[in-house]
């Protein structure tokens, strides 16, 4: 709606435009203009459901649509709206607590614009919105505001701290779990190992005994391998003998020489059995 002025003459409005009136019959009582205007609501006092003093100010908006009732539904809307809006201000904040009136600015400004449009239409005005400026509590809420706020950022901080160490020894923990794991896997792995290769060598090693047994056997059942067995036999016989003079100071000799022959005797017995094993395995 474009603004325009409202001239009143003799209790009668005047349509936008251009009108004649009568000189010094004709007077204008009034001129509105139907801009939006604002209006500076200055600062009050507000107790809280809590009995906590609040300084509060705001700042209102409203627009003139019936210039008739602004002019003559009210000696003074201006005055009307401006302690409406305060009385309706300070009845919202004593419904809430201190810490709910920082939470609730739109809530209040919506009640308080609720009536004052409602009282308005009765000026030929329209409240279009409220807005809260400042809500000012008295220094010692404030000190005690900001101990708060530090208390409990000091609280979230030891938190933080403990969840950080307790996260801690969960992974220090853990990893000393995994590296219990990862050593006893590993020695099992290394004892299986072992095993394997043990049972290995006692498998390579008898299997070797057994290749050099049978080729005894087939050295023995060649020409002359009996004669160069029963050799062997009594060279190794008198070594040992040897040996034991060396090692010792008592000499150890056989009591009767025959026992060499009968040693030998015996061995070869032994090794003819082997060789014949090994011919009828042939």
């Amino acid at each position: 709606m474009e603004p325009y002025l409202a001239w009143f003459i003799v209790g009668l409005a005047l349509a936008p435009g251009l009108n004649l009136i009568i000189p010094f019959m004709d007077r204008v009582a009034y001129i509105h203009s139907l801009k939006e205007v604002p209006v500076d609501v200055p600062e009050q006092i507000c107790i809280t459901r809590d009995n906590t003093q609040l300084g509060v100010d705001g700042i209102l908006y409203y627009q003139v649509t019936d210039p008739r009732l602004a002019s003559y539904g009210s000696s003074n809307y201006m005055v009307a709206i401006t302690q409406l809006a305060q009385t309706t201000l300070r009845s919202e904040i004593g419904k809430m607590e201190l810490d709910k009136t920082f939470e609730s600015r739109e809530d209040i400004n919506r009640q308080i614009v609720a009536s004052l449009d409602e009282a308005g239409r009765n000026w030929g005005i329209k409240v279009l919105r409220y807005e809260l400026k400042s809500l000012t509590p008295p220094e010692s809420i404030l000190r005690a505001m900001q101990q708060q706020i530090t208390a409990e950022r000091e609280k979230r901080a030891v938190i933080a701290k403990s969840e950080g160490q307790r996260q801690e020894q969960i992974n220090i923990a853990e990893g000393e779990r995994q590296s219990a794991i990862l050593e006893s896997e590993g020695e099992k792995q290394a004892a299986i190992n072992r095993a394997q290769g043990e049972g290995t060598a006692i498998r390579v090693i008898a299997e070797a005994n057994a290749a050099a047994v049978r080729a005894v056997a087939e050295a023995i059942a060649d020409r002359g391998g009996m004669d160069a067995a029963n050799l062997k036999v009594a060279t190794q016989y008198v070594e040992a003998f040897a040996n034991l003079a060396k090692t010792s100071n008592t000499l150890i000799v056989p009591a009767n020489a025959s026992d060499v022959a009968g040693f030998v005797a015996t061995a070869m017995s032994v090794l003819e059995k082997a060789r014949q094993a090994g011919a009828a395995k042939a």
